[in-house]
């Protein structure tokens, strides 16, 4: 049985034990070992304690480059986090009953605490991995660390100063799932995000270095749907990297990968941190040699933290407060037991006594650990005001110099910039085979139905008049309706970053998808419009495709409004499913005499005024009381055209449909203002 002191062995000693079978060798080892520093002496409040490999301190000056492109130092203090949510619930009748009938003192809802208490830092040049089972709290507090979430109680300092909006930025944020748009390369996408936030005479060489840097140059021409888990990761990292950092805070880097992969991207942020960045990262089940990486430990369960310190001290603190692992294990694989309650690979403790190893460790930690964090994080934070970077970060022209550097590029800029890379983007979701082959199949078996229609066959031209409105009010609205929800998460990512305002991402989407959306109606109309023999005038037919271009641009404005203001892409659905049903009874087609209290709804139906405007394009003047005196069905054709053509105007309609087409896109862009970052 191996001692558990070699938990604690630094990496080139653990390397070596494969070569040692004498217990001469052993003893070598021990007597190495025995000049480690106590369980009692854990926290220290030395800024700057021994790094676990003697080969390269991550503190040093030395090691921080002095160039004009190395990140400003910058140590995190997280004070007390605590944060809690409240519990929603559905009632049923009898519970809205109860909450009448209650007392109204009673507290309205419960709250559920996911912190309690959590104090530490991040310094400057040191790599801080967050540890604990699902559900401990550790992307909350990744989130309230880079400044996306707040607190409920307690306080983010930096250097010593309370955290402002303008440093937060300062502090790269990579979400636990890689929120990247998956159709372009990772040189474009690397590239767009270095046109947002830095001056165009840096983008290139800033984009160069960080696909150098995180090893990505192989894959650049590749599109990020297409790269293995760690690449990817590497460039929701590079995304970050390219404005130079202070901090980085990551979310599970090393979820999904294989061991070297894992590896791989933990060394990568072990490198930045060794250029003087304080890198917080929440890793789920670390390899030893991983581990080894750490310098910092922190670990956490149900929202609580049961260790925080060095990570070669870890398993000694355990032992001194009757943790003991009985066989050699990853340190990190017993302190995720010990975080779950279990003390024993083959434990089968029922619940209670998880529970009580859990509160046991939480008591300890309370006792032992938490006084010597608070005294260190105190420490920390009066050295960090009185030193010079703090005073230089405090002063006037320190501001000054941040605000430029982190200033947002013009409106017009990120408009332009926008586009393009929407452009490029949408194309391939726009013309994709399967809604290529939607449309052009629609369109020929339309086309077939009413192969070479007269016009004097009023009822038949009618029909195809109105499935075309109907076709294309559901395929723009159904289309549209997903895109604010499923854009929110990146949105809202590249928003909290401070990459552009909400106007120029929303006008600049609009302006993308006039060319975007409005092909494939044309492609359609092309072909429908010459096999049915509509009206054979050119003026005619161009008359029809600028009301169908039209109509599809006001009925994609319903389906935007419809998805930013739910932003739930399965309720969406459902609204716009029964609004498209409504606006096609009450289109004047398949209904004539609609009861009273039920007419006003052809007037909100955006199909109502695209079939009018349809009619009025294809029989003029008299034309069509002409050919309504030769057909067969003359009383049934005669009460739908008074239906559509006596109550509103040709004028009336344009109007109407001018309206709509602003009215959705003010309201959906109202709808997005009020959505969270």
């Amino acid at each position: 049985m191996v001692p558990s002191f070699l938990f604690k062995c630094p990496s080139h000693v653990l390397a070596s034990l494969p070569h040692l079978q004498t217990s001469k060798s052993l003893s070598f080892i021990l007597s190495s070992l025995s000049s480690e520093m106590p369980p009692e002496q854990m926290i220290s409040s030395n800024s700057n304690p021994q790094l676990p490999y003697p080969a390269t301190n991550r503190s040093s000056n030395q090691s921080i480059p002095s160039d004009v492109t190395s990140p400003r130092p910058l140590s995190l203090h997280f004070l007390d986090i605590s944060y809690r949510v409240k519990l929603t619930t559905n009632p049923t009748a009898g519970d809205r009953l109860n909450k009448i009938l209650s007392s109204p003192n009673t507290p309205s809802s419960q709250e559920r605490s996911i912190l309690d208490g959590i104090t530490g830092t991040a310094a400057a040049g040191e790599l801080l991995a967050v540890l604990g089972p699902s559900g401990s709290g550790k992307s909350t507090f990744l989130t309230i660390l880079a400044g996306r979430n707040i607190p409920s109680s307690g306080s983010i300092l930096a250097n010593g100063r309370k955290a402002t909006r303008s440093i937060f930025r300062r502090i790269g944020f990579v979400p636990q799932d890689d929120v990247l748009y998956p159709h372009l390369t990772v040189r474009e996408t690397l590239t767009y995000c270095a046109m947002l936030r830095l001056p165009a005479d840096r983008v290139r060489d800033s984009v160069e270095g960080v696909m150098g840097e995180l090893g990505l140059k192989g894959c650049g021409e590749t599109i990020v749907k297409g790269v293995s888990g760690g690449e990817r990761k590497r460039v929701a990292i590079g995304h970050e990297m390219l404005v130079n950092p202070s901090a980085v805070v990551v979310d599970e880097p090393t979820s999904g990968l294989d061991s070297t992969a894992a590896a791989r991207t933990v060394e990568t942020l072990a490198g930045m941190a060794r250029k003087g960045r304080a890198v917080v990262a929440s890793i789920h089940q670390p390899a030893s040699r991983v581990y080894n990486m750490f310098d910092s430990v922190m670990l956490m369960a149900e929202g609580r933290c049961v260790y925080y310190g060095r990570g070669r001290d870890a398993v000694d603190y355990f032992a001194s407060i009757g943790f003991v692992s009985e066989i050699f294990v990853n340190p990190a694989d017993f302190m995720l037991d010990l975080a779950n309650g279990v003390t024993r690979v083959d434990s089968h403790a029922d619940t209670a006594d998880k529970a009580h190893i859990k509160q046991s460790l939480i008591s300890s930690y309370n006792k032992v650990l938490a006084p010597k964090v608070k005294a260190s994080v105190n420490s920390s934070i009066a050295a960090s005001i009185g030193s010079a970077e703090s005073l230089r970060i405090g002063s006037e022209r320190s501001g000054e110099k941040e605000a430029k550097d982190f200033t947002r590029t013009s409106w017009l800029k990120q408009f332009s910039i926008l586009i393009c890379r929407s452009l490029k983007e949408r194309r391939h979701e726009t013309f994709n085979s399967l809604r290529v082959f939607q449309v052009i199949a629609a369109a020929f078996l339309a086309g077939s139905m009413w192969w070479h229609s007269s016009i004097r066959n009023v009822q038949d031209r009618l029909g195809l008049l109105f499935f075309i409105s109907i076709f294309w009010g559901v395929f723009a609205s159904f289309n549209a309706v997903f895109t604010f929800p499923q854009e929110r998460v990146i949105v809202n990512k590249e928003r909290a970053s401070g990459m552009y305002s909400l106007s120029s991402y929303f006008m600049a989407r609009m302006a993308g998808d006039l060319p975007m959306e409005l092909i494939l109606p044309a492609i359609f109309v092309l072909i429908i419009y010459w096999m049915a023999s509509l009206r054979p005038e050119l003026g005619a037919f161009l008359l029809t495709m600028v009301v169908i271009l039209g109509y599809v641009l006001v009925a994609q404005g319903l389906g935007l409004a419809i998805g930013a203001l739910i932003m739930n892409a399965k309720q969406a659905s459902t609204v716009i499913t029964i609004t498209m049903l409504a606006f096609l009874l009450t289109g004047g087609f398949y209904v004539q005499n609609v009861p009273i209290c039920m007419k006003w709804l052809k007037y909100t139906s955006f199909t109502f005024y695209c079939f009018r405007l349809l009619i009025g394009v294809q029989y003029r003047g008299d034309e069509i009381s002409f050919y309504q005196g030769l057909s067969h069905n003359h009383e049934r054709i005669s009460s739908r055209e008074a239906e559509v053509e006596e109550q509103v105007s040709i004028m009336v309609s344009i109007m109407a449909l001018m309206m709509m087409f602003v009215g959705y896109r003010i309201l959906a862009y109202a709808a997005l203002r009020r959505v969270k970052i």
